[in-house]
């Protein structure tokens, strides 16, 4: 629990560290960037595919969260509150690049390959984690309006009705990308399988 509600260095609890955050104690929001820099760089990550782009999208939120601290209320929990704001960032970039939405039906050129050759027997310890690589490259393949949405609903756990106000769109719309983000998923998985399946 102290892990959770102790700002890292000084001994500062989260809530102290917003406090002074709010006064423009910069110790303070350094604690503060320490303590949530990770999980807001992984989310940037995950909605992007690019690390470059995750950087920048993780100084990007901090910014905000530095020009908005002061409308923090506590009506949620300081981690929500910054995550929804970081999700904020991330669409609002993806809306100004003005990356279209492919349709279903266009495909994607494979950026990565799948793993070269095995030394030795399969280690059955490592079969799951090689799904999760493969599953990780596909949901980087897909289409950036489809993997804003994925990752929302499917990895980030928000419902249609949530993403629908944060990208800006319909339910239906927001219910039809996923089908379509999942669609292709599929596709681009089993495409991987039967590269790998290829292989000697």
């Amino acid at each position: 629990m102290t892990d959770a509600n102790k700002a890292r260095g000084d001994g500062l609890s989260e809530a102290e560290a917003i406090e002074r955050a709010k006064q423009g104690d910069a110790e303070a929001f350094e604690a503060l960037y320490n303590l949530h820099k990770r999980r807001v760089y992984s989310l940037c990550l995950r909605m992007t595919a690019n690390s470059a782009e995750a950087e920048d999208l993780t100084q990007e939120a901090f910014l905000q969260l530095f020009r908005k601290i002061g409308t923090f209320r506590g009506e949620s929990a300081f981690s929500t509150w910054l995550h929804r704001m970081s999700v904020n960032v991330v669409l609002m970039r993806l809306r100004k690049k003005g990356l279209p939405v492919v349709p279903l039906e266009d495909t994607l050129e494979t950026e990565d390959e799948a793993p070269k050759k095995e030394l030795g027997a399969p280690d059955p310890a490592l079969a799951g984690s090689v799904d999760r690589l493969q599953l990780q490259r596909a949901i980087e393949a897909l289409p950036p309006g489809y993997r804003s949405i994925f990752v929302l609903h499917d990895v980030e756990g928000y419902e249609h009705n949530e993403i629908a106000e944060l990208v800006g769109c319909s339910i239906g719309n927001s219910k039809s990308q996923l089908h379509k983000a999942r669609m292709k998923l599929r596709e681009l998985l089993k495409t991987s399988r039967a590269e790998k399946a290829a292989k000697p």
